[in-house]
C-alpha cells in the first residue's frame, strides 16, 4: 500500500482560469491524501469539484475531509461536491471554530442558504457527521495520526501533520511568517517531513512592497518557505497556494529560483500527485515520486 497526494486545486483567493493559468492550474485548494484503504481531503475549494467528478463512477465513497479554516477560497467547492449529495456515500468533515464559536458546519450551511446557493446543507445526505477540532488536538483515522497546530493567519487557521506507516506529510496553508524568527508552530508540523506542502504565496519583493504592502494579509512567501524546509529538514518542499495573479511564467520564475536554494523543491500543480512508499529495514526513508 501507498500514501499518494493528489492537488485539485492550488491557487488561493479566487479561481484564476485562463490561458496563462493553464500549466499550474487556477482552482482554489483542494488537496486528496489516498493512504492506505483511507481518502483524506484537505480544504475545499473549487478544486473539490474535479475531485468529486473524478468519483462520480465509484459506486460507494468515504472519506474525511478536514479543514484549515473557513475563508472563501477554502469552502467554495464544497456545495459543487457531488459524492455528498448521494445516499450511501460516507463523509465525515473536520475543522476548527472560529474565534466567536462559529462551527465549521455553521460556516458550510450558511453559504449554502439563499440568496448565496439553491440547495441547503441538508440535501448532502452522504455527510454523516460533523466534528470541531480544538486547536492541537490529534486525530486518529484507522493507522493515520494527524497533528495539529495553529498558523498565524487572520480569523485562525489550522496546519497539519499527517503520519503513517513512517511517512510524514505536511501541509501548512495558510499561515504568514513572522519578521524576525520562524514559526514554532510551523516547525512543529514540518519537522523531518517527508513531504512539505506550504504557502508560498508571494515573494519577498511583493510581501514588502512600500506601496502595497502585503503583511498582515496572512500569507507568507517562497523565500519563507524554503527558510522552513531547510530549518525542519524536510526531504521534499512543494510550493503552495499561489497568488491568483502569478502566470504561469511567473511561477516558472518561482520555481527555479526556489530550486537554486533548496533543490527538492517542487510547485504544486493541479493534477500533479506525489506517491511515498514506507521505506524497508535495509532502507528506511520513503520512496518519493512525483508526476505532472
Amino acid at each position: 500500500m501507498t500514501f499518494k497526494i493528489k492537488f485539485w486545486g492550488v491557487r488561493g483567493s479566487i479561481p484564476c482560469p485562463g490561458p496563462t493559468t493553464v500549466r499550474y492550474g487556477g482552482n482554489t485548494t483542494c488537496v486528496e491524501m489516498a493512504i492506505g484503504r483511507e481518502r483524506l481531503i484537505f480544504d475545499a475549494g473549487t478544486g473539490i469539484k474535479m475531485l468529486g467528478d473524478s468519483l462520480s463512477s465509484q459506486e460507494s465513497v468515504s472519506a474525511d475531509i478536514f479543514f484549515t479554516h473557513s475563508h472563501w477560497d477554502h469552502i467554495q467547492g464544497f456545495p459543487f461536491f457531488t459524492p455528498a449529495f448521494r445516499p450511501g456515500n460516507f463523509f465525515r468533515v473536520y475543522g476548527v471554530p472560529t474565534p466567536d464559536g462559529t462551527t465549521i458546519e455553521q460556516r458550510l450551511h450558511e453559504q449554502m442558504l439563499h440568496p448565496n446557493f439553491p440547495v441547503p446543507l441538508q440535501t448532502m445526505q452522504g455527510i454523516v457527521a460533523f466534528y470541531d477540532l480544538e486547536v492541537g488536538e490529534d486525530v486518529v483515522i484507522g493507522n493515520i495520526e494527524l497533528q495539529t497546530r495553529p498558523l498565524n493567519h487572520p480569523g485562525e487557521a489550522m496546519g497539519y501533520r499527517v503520519t503513517w506507516q513512517g511517512i510524514t506529510v505536511a501541509f501548512i496553508t495558510d499561515t504568514e511568517h513572522f519578521p524576525d524568527r520562524l514559526d514554532d508552530n510551523v516547525l512543529a508540523l514540518a519537522q523531518n517531513a517527508d513531504v512539505l506542502i506550504i504557502d508560498a504565496t508571494y515573494t519577498d519583493e511583493e510581501y514588502y512592497d512600500r506601496q502595497m504592502s502585503k503583511v498582515g494579509w496572512g500569507h507568507s512567501t517562497w523565500q519563507e518557505a524554503v527558510k522552513v524546509a531547510q530549518a525542519a529538514r524536510v526531504r521534499q518542499l512543494i510550493l503552495f497556494h499561489h497568488d491568483p495573479g502569478h502566470d504561469d511564467s511567473m511561477l516558472d520564475v518561482i520555481w527555479d529560483r526556489a530550486k537554486q536554494q533548496f533543490p527538492a523543491t517542487a510547485i504544486a500543480k493541479e493534477g500533479m500527485e506525489i506517491s511515498l512508499i514506507p521505506g524497508t529495514m535495509a532502507n528506511p526513508l520513503a520512496t518519493i515520486t512525483i508526476v505532472g
